[in-house]
């Protein structure tokens, strides 16, 4: 089956990288028109417009949405992507890192259903299969890590809220679906940048050995690539997605398996 976003208007956070980037070229594969938006200016390359965005800011949002409803009036899909991670022990994690987490990884989702919702809404109408909003989650979400712990406070509320979300969009008749998605270990410099954490702290006596205790954790026998995450959010924003809603997307390698 070949999936077509033919005419579909699409935004994705945290575009600049890793999977976002990755992301941005699949659904441009799939001839879906793209904004990405990073805290730099995405590559142009990748989108058919790029702009710059801090996610934990209202006002940042409301540009972006402004920018989106002028060029394009509607949008029929939403790729929650934007996000970080930090290694360290639960006694060293003070309140404020721990609200930066937070404010990024989770109360930027809120910001986007905020800013979002009428530009969904219409582009909910259009379609009969609805409006798509994919928030990018974690194994993480579904499972406890040990020096990670407030990366997975976030990412388990990045599930349940999409759940709601779903739900209550649901309910409200709006049309818009909402699904996560669960990525094992992928090859980004946020991983490569996690695994040397656990070497910093002692948890592992080097980085290949760190690293080997990672892939050791995935079944299929490695990590994935980036480009291995965009098939599924391609899929989700897509009409041959048209039943899924409240769902937990897992692209793992078997991670959730064990």
């Amino acid at each position: 089956m070949t999936i077509s976003l033919d005419n579909k208007i699409i935004l994705v956070t945290g575009a600049d990288g890793g999977i976002g980037g990755e992301v941005c070229k699949a659904l441009k594969h799939a001839n879906a028109t793209v904004i990405a938006t990073d805290l730099i200016e995405p590559a142009e390359a990748m989108s058919d417009l790029s702009l710059a965005h801090d996610v934990t800011s209202k006002g940042d949002w409301a540009k972006v949405v402004s920018e989106i409803e002028s060029r394009y009036g509607r949008l029929d899909g939403l790729v929650n992507n934007a996000g970080f991670s930090f290694v360290d022990s639960i006694e060293n994690t003070d309140v404020e890192r721990w609200r930066s987490i937070m404010s990024v990884n989770v109360e930027s989702i809120l910001h986007s259903y905020h800013s979002c919702l009428k530009l969904l809404k219409i582009g909910g109408k259009k379609s009969p299969s609805g409006a798509s909003v994919v928030n990018i989650s974690s194994v993480g979400g579904q499972r406890g890590a040990a020096f990670n712990a407030a990366y997975c406070a976030t990412k388990a509320a990045v599930l349940n809220f999409s759940k709601s979300a779903a739900v209550e969009f649901g309910m409200l008749g709006y049309n818009i679906r909402v699904n996560s998605v669960h990525p094992g270990g992928v090859d980004t410099p946020m991983l490569q940048s996690i695994i040397q954490s656990y070497v910093d702290l002692g948890a592992a006596p080097s980085y290949d050995e760190a690293q080997a205790a990672v892939v050791s954790n995935h079944p299929i026998g490695r990590i994935a690539s980036p480009s291995e995450m965009a098939g599924g959010v391609v899929y989700l924003c897509s009409d041959a997605a048209s039943f899924m809603t409240g769902s937990e997307l897992v692209i793992d390698g078997g991670f959730t398996a064990k």
